[in-house]
């Protein structure tokens, strides 16, 4: 397994990027690759990517997520993986956010991000992307602060059920 982690400062409050990163169905509109994201569940979320020639089709499962402090998942289909995102807050409007990536794929796509620096230079593009683009909006296209343990969303007082969030389409 190979492990990427990358940080980046963001100009805007903690909670700004956590709400930003939770928008699952944004990411296309700021990450290469990313052709759509569909929020099926508030702890699965189906992706369409491309890498060089292939299109990938995966769920991803949310098994940890804590308002403005991290959202962690795990992809269940190839090519496998998982991630972290972690934020922090660096005083008044500004913030660290913190992407691992864990790649457990095997075969061609393991051997094609492990060429020299490629899944840390996708790594680093994706970050400073999130930044521009939540930098460039200057507050979040939306936000869900529910919160999720072991894949399980957690009751929230006076909530009977999770919001999931969508995002128009078009």
């Amino acid at each position: 397994m190979s492990t990427i982690e990358e940080s980046i400062d963001i100009d805007v409050p903690v909670h700004v990027a956590y709400n930003q990163w939770t928008q699952f169905e944004t990411f296309p509109r700021f990450v290469d690759g990313v052709k759509r994201v569909d929020q099926i569940q508030a702890v699965m979320t189906h992706w369409v990517t491309r890498f060089g020639p292939r299109t990938y089709e995966y769920d991803a499962e949310i098994v940890e997520q804590v308002p403005d402090r991290l959202v962690r998942w795990n992809v269940l289909d190839k090519p496998r993986h998982a991630g972290t995102a972690t934020f922090e807050e660096l005083g008044t409007g500004r913030c660290r956010v913190t992407l691992r990536v864990d790649l457990r794929s095997r075969g061609l796509l393991k051997r094609t991000a492990a060429a020299p620096g490629l899944a840390r230079r996708v790594v680093h593009t994706a970050l400073t992307s999130f930044k521009e683009f939540t930098e460039g909006q200057g507050r979040e296209t939306g936000a869900w602060r529910g919160e999720i343990s072991r894949g399980h969303v957690q009751p929230t007082e006076g909530r009977s059920r999770p919001h999931v969030p969508t995002w128009p389409t078009g």
